[in-house]
């Protein structure tokens, strides 16, 4: 029975050691030797390009809205939060699916108000840009999400729309082996592109 009993032992540390440290181990390293941006977040400076960032200024192209950060809810300041990009509390870097179904007062009231802040800005927004993704980490939008937001950028940078309309094409990625998925943009490049421009 003693026999049986470090065998099962030694075998247990074994198959740790060598599954659960040394498998581990050698996959971090072979990420960070051959793909070190991706194994690291795909970070830069200014935020990755695998999640979705906080554009609150005009004259940046805005991604669709998402449940945290600088939108999410907040009873003590009168913020519902769910899909309303519209009112910061302070709070970066966090993101999520917002929780509220079809019937939601709330996500009625604040995608209405989304809807009027687009349309003041001079926009007649797609419904990507007043809904958020599943996750709420999108990154990406359509190219028609972007053409939408053209006024407002142009009028906020003064880079003139044909300009913008060109910026938007050449920043604009295929589909996926050529038929999977749709076009799609990257805003933190696309806006990266723009500040270029600039």
């Amino acid at each position: 029975m003693i026999l049986h009993l470090r065998r099962s032992i030694v075998f247990a540390v074994a198959c740790f050691v060598v599954l659960g440290l040394l498998y581990a181990l050698a996959g971090t390293g072979v990420a960070q030797v051959l793909f070190p941006h991706q194994a690291n977040g795909s970070l830069t400076a200014d935020g990755s390009s695998l999640i979705g960032q906080t554009w609150t200024s005009t004259r940046w192209f805005h991604g669709r809205p998402d449940n945290f950060g600088p939108y999410a809810a907040n009873p003590k300041q009168g913020i519902a939060g769910g899909d309303n990009p519209l009112v910061a509390n302070g709070v970066k870097g966090g993101s999520g699916p917002t929780n509220l179904g079809p019937r939601s007062k709330t996500l009625v009231a604040d995608t209405r108000q989304l809807i009027a802040w687009w349309h003041a800005h001079g926009v007649d927004p797609t419904t990507d840009l007043v809904t958020t993704s599943g996750s709420g980490y999108d990154p990406d939008i359509t190219p028609q999400d972007a053409l939408v937001q053209i006024p407002m950028v142009s009028k906020a940078t003064g880079v003139r729309p044909a300009v913008l309309r060109r910026l938007i094409a050449s920043q604009t990625h295929g589909r996926q082996l050529g038929f999977l998925g749709s076009p799609y943009l990257d805003v933190l490049a696309l806006n990266r592109a723009l500040a270029r421009l600039e």
